[in-house]
């Protein structure tokens, strides 16, 4: 694995450590590209106040961080002060119908100038989905319920996302933690899958969920994902800076995936997450 696309922030509130930390972790590590994808500051209805993402007037100080940065280590391999490591700004970000138009707006609307001259702005999207309807009227997808409709709103939103054709793969795409029978979960499960590989998106095996001993990666998903022929992608899921391209993390997601026989991308074409 040399390509990370899942990296977070201090900014989304749960995440530790400083961008630089990641940027020196991958490099050590020899990792060719790191993508931040931290918690896209999703613009809610009045009152509704996010506990796991940047806040709104936090973007421009996202985009200037990590934009600084980058300059920063291009120079560096310029001079051959540190070996070269591509470094884009990018956003995990669920697709909500009803604030996601507005809210990608003002993602490019907050891009900045970098005292360099060049802009720094939204680059890429992941889409994680974690909640059945959205933030503000709907349940976390990881609460253990045998409600179809619930896994029903979770599996249109991931289906409805990524034929908005700005997602360039889905992170985490497991989390609905339905336990119904499991012919419903098979049939909502295999939609999802065919419609990743119609659309050519990849599905992510989420490290952190996998090496943090979490119920996801859900051997029913990926037994479903295989069967389809979806492609997968490992992703980090970087919290920590020793999360990015951790050795040992990185098997652990490759043996899991060879146990079900997955066709793992080592790169992912970056969709421009246009308005």
């Amino acid at each position: 694995m040399t390509h990370n696309y899942h990296t977070h922030t201090y900014l989304c509130g749960h995440a530790e450590g400083r961008p630089r930390d990641y940027i020196e972790n991958a490099l050590r590590n020899r990792l060719q590209f790191l993508g931040f994808s931290d918690h896209a500051p999703y613009l809610f209805p009045e009152g509704h106040v996010s506990g796991f993402r940047m806040k709104p007037e936090e973007t421009a100080l996202y985009y200037t961080m990590i934009g600084e940065l980058r300059e920063e280590y291009e120079e560096k391999t310029a001079r051959h002060e540190a070996a070269p490591l591509e470094i884009q700004i990018g956003f995990e970000m669920e697709y909500y119908p009803a604030c996601f138009e507005k809210t990608l707006e003002f993602m490019h609307r907050s891009s900045v100038v970098l005292p360099s001259g060049k802009t720094a702005g939204p680059e890429y999207l992941i889409l994680g989905q974690h909640f059945t309807k959205s933030e503000y009227d709907g349940i976390y997808a990881g609460v253990i319920r045998d409600d179809e409709q619930q896994l029903k709103s979770y599996t249109e939103n991931v289906i409805n996302g990524i034929r908005r054709g700005c997602y360039s793969y889905v992170a985490h795409p497991d989390v609905a933690r339905y336990t119904g029978p499991d012919r419903i979960y098979t049939a909502y499960v295999r939609e999802l899958c065919e419609a990743a590989k119609d659309l050519d998106v990849p599905l992510e095996i989420n490290l952190l969920g996998l090496t943090d001993g979490r119920y996801y990666p859900n051997d029913r998903f990926w037994e479903i994902a295989a069967d389809v022929g979806a492609k997968a992608v490992i992703g980090c899921d970087a919290h920590r800076p020793a999360n990015v391209g951790a050795p040992k993390e990185i098997a652990a997601g490759e043996a899991y995936a060879k146990k079900f026989g997955l066709t793992v991308v080592p790169t992912v074409r970056l969709r421009k997450p246009e308005i």
